[in-house]
């Protein structure tokens, strides 16, 4: 091989080995909904996303047949009042975790398809920014249920 065609082919090497050593693993914990007052149309989900790779993964949005439409959002507290938004972008931190919790972030699961009652398992998606599908189980509890 000749010199000036080994120098091209071993950066190439190194940075192809950095690029594929950096990348994100995102994990998918302790997820649950609380069950909905009957005819209620809006539901919450909960979970903690845990991030343990070594590059940041973004969260687009989320996906169930088990409802109409799903988001992300977070509650917020301005001028003493508690108001939700959508988040369009979710960031998990390499070796990090977020958590969706009730008072914070959370997935807003609008329009039931069917009655979702404690004992079933709701599959979500999580769509990523790199393209990547990650599927799911949440698990529905009773509305009694603690936090």
């Amino acid at each position: 091989m000749h010199r000036s065609s080994a120098v091209p082919l071993t950066l190439a090497l190194l940075f192809g080995a950095s690029v594929a050593h950096a990348e994100g693993k995102l994990g998918v914990f302790d997820a649950w909904i609380r069950q909905a007052p009957p005819g209620a149309t809006m539901m919450a989900g909960y979970a903690t996303l845990k991030n343990t790779g070594d590059a940041p993964i973004t969260v687009l949005t989320v996906q169930s047949d088990a409802f109409r439409m799903t988001s992300v959002h977070e509650t917020i507290v301005a001028n003493d009042m508690a108001k939700m938004r959508e988040v369009h972008r979710l960031a998990v931190p390499a070796g990090d975790e977020v958590r969706m919790e009730p008072g914070g972030r959370h997935l807003m699961l609008m329009q039931p398809r069917h009655d979702i009652v404690p004992g079933d398992k709701i599959e979500v998606v999580f769509l990523l920014a790199d393209g990547t599908r990650l599927q799911t189980y949440f698990d529905v509890l009773p509305s009694d249920a603690s936090d």
